[in-house]
Order: structure tokens, then C-alpha cells, then sequence
């Protein structure tokens, strides 16, 4: 039985303001979509301007297994009555909240993320780029390859870079959004056992996404679901990191709450420009990541 719990690693200023969501999302829709909601306005009292929850938190993982039923859950992004609702909490609260959800657009299943700006508007839909199928995992069975312009815009309370789930194990992804001049990383998850080798992936989760804050220069939000779901136990583990790559706050792996950490806009830049990492890249040289079998 997990206990609810409010933790903040720093004191909350107006400067970039984030808060990880991590709960268990097993129950039917309604029951998971008030306990975010929950954990949003929880956030919100905490002083965090930013709220990630977790990968398609309306419902349980469904990919775990081939089952055509669950594409009954996709919904379109346009007139969605549960975006609706969280348009109006991010207004109500002056949060920005990346949504992630199950989308339907025409014949074709996308997992997705509208990003929900402060004022209740939103500012565009990212459909998740790289899909993975593996036992447990069957991703491809239900989602197309995202098709839209990488996730990175400019929100009320920040410049905001999101990858979905098994996007964030990509550094060529998160160097994108860098690029493109994101200040903070967002990836809301679903990851935990793994059902053939039983290997915890806990730690080089973790540490990839760590890896991203260090070669950019940018601080990480990853915000995970927890509890056993029948074929996945998720492991929680949601974190925030600094540039460094090093924990401001990590939820353990029975976990309820959310984590708020508030990064100082202006050193971040500072930093950025004096490791050097965007001045001395090599783009004339990378011909070879343009290519699947890395040809020139």
C-alpha cells in the first residue's frame, strides 16, 4: 500500500518552477485521472508552474499485451473532453501541464502529448517519435511513428522540451530539443520490470536521462507510474536532476507525491554558454546520424 506524500527539494521561486507527478494508474479512468489531478493541485500549493504526469496516465499500460479491445480508449486531440478539463486546472492553478494520451486521428493511433500552456490553451500536439516493442512493452501494435515537428515551445512559464517514455533513451532527440532552444527536458514514462530477462532498468534509466542533462547543459524531469499492473510492476524512480546531472529529488519505488524543484533561469544560460558544448559541435562531421546504417 503506497502513502501519499508532498515533497519539496527547494525552496519555490518565479523562476522555472517543475513538479514530477508519480502515483499508481491501475484503476479505471476516472479514479486515475482524479489522483493526477490530485497530485497537480498538490504541486501547485508547493509553488511548481510546471506539473509533468506521468505516460498515459488515464488508464493502465495497456501495450503490455496484444489485445485490440484498448484501442477503444484512443480519443481524438480535438474536442477531448478530458484536455478540456485540464485546460481549465492549468488555468484555475497558472500551471503548465504537458498531457500525455492516447490519440486517434482518422485510422491512425498515435501515443501523444498536448501541451497545455498556464492559460488554458493549448499550444500544440507531440506524437511520440521512437515506438518500442518488446515483451511487455507492444507499443508498435497500437502507435504510429510520430509525424509532427519535435516538442519544444515557449509556454507561460518557460521553454519547454518534451520526449515520450522511450524517446528519452536517445541522445540524438535531446540534443535536438537543446538546440532548439528548450530549457528543461520533460519525459513522462511507463518503464518498469522487465518480463523476459527480469533485469531492473532502474538505474540506466536513470542515467541516460542524466547523461542528456550533462552533454546539454539543461536540467531533466522524468515522472514515472508505480505499482504492479499484471504484466509490468513499475518502479517509480521519477526524478528531477540539475545540469550536472545530479538528483535535486527521486521518488522511491512505492512512492505517491510529487517533487518540485525551481532552477534559476539565468545561471542555467550561464552555464550552457560557458561549458561550450553548443560552440564547439561538429555538425559538418555527423553526417553519418542522417543515415539508418550510419552510411554517409
Amino acid at each position: 500500500m503506497t502513502t501519499r506524500k508532498r515533497r519539496r527539494t527547494s525552496k519555490v521561486s518565479d523562476e522555472l518552477s517543475v513538479a514530477v507527478v508519480q502515483c499508481a494508474l491501475g484503476d479505471a479512468r476516472e479514479l486515475n485521472v482524479a489522483r493526477v489531478v490530485g497530485h497537480i493541485r498538490d504541486a501547485a500549493e508547493l509553488g511548481a508552474k510546471i506539473v509533468l504526469p506521468p505516460e498515459l496516465f488515464q488508464t493502465p499500460y495497456f501495450p503490455a499485451e496484444h489485445d485490440e479491445d484498448y484501442f477503444a480508449w484512443a480519443e481524438p486531440a480535438k474536442d477531448n473532453p478530458t484536455i478540456a478539463r485540464f485546460c481549465d486546472l492549468a488555468k484555475e492553478l497558472d500551471v503548465v501541464i504537458p498531457y500525455s494520451f492516447f490519440e486517434r486521428a482518422g485510422q491512425a493511433y498515435y501515443n501523444s502529448l498536448a501541451m497545455i500552456d498556464a492559460d488554458g490553451r493549448v499550444l500544440g500536439v507531440y506524437r511520440k517519435a521512437h515506438i518500442p516493442e518488446g515483451p511487455g512493452y507492444h507499443e508498435k501494435f497500437f502507435f504510429r511513428p510520430g509525424d509532427t515537428p519535435l516538442g519544444v515551445w515557449d509556454t507561460k512559464h518557460g521553454r519547454l522540451g518534451v520526449g515520450i517514455c522511450w524517446d528519452q533513451w536517445f541522445p540524438e532527440l535531446a540534443r535536438a530539443l537543446s538546440l532548439m532552444g528548450a530549457e528543461l527536458l520533460l519525459y513522462p514514462t511507463a518503464i518498469g520490470s522487465e518480463p523476459r530477462s527480469h533485469e531492473d532498468t532502474k538505474d540506466p534509466w536513470q542515467r541516460v536521462m542524466q547523461g542528456h542533462a550533462v552533454a546539454n547543459s539543461i536540467p531533466v524531469a522524468a515522472a514515472n507510474r508505480i505499482g504492479d499492473e499484471g504484466k509490468i510492476v513499475f518502479y517509480g524512480a521519477s526524478f528531477l536532476c540539475d545540469p550536472r546531472g545530479d538528483l535535486l529529488g527521486e521518488l522511491g519505488p512505492d512512492e505517491s507525491g510529487v517533487l518540485v524543484h525551481a532552477y534559476d533561469r539565468a545561471a542555467l544560460a550561464k552555464r550552457r554558454a560557458s561549458w561550450g558544448f553548443f560552440r564547439d559541435r561538429r555538425p559538418d562531421l555527423y553526417a553519418a546520424l542522417l543515415a539508418a546504417d550510419g552510411t554517409e
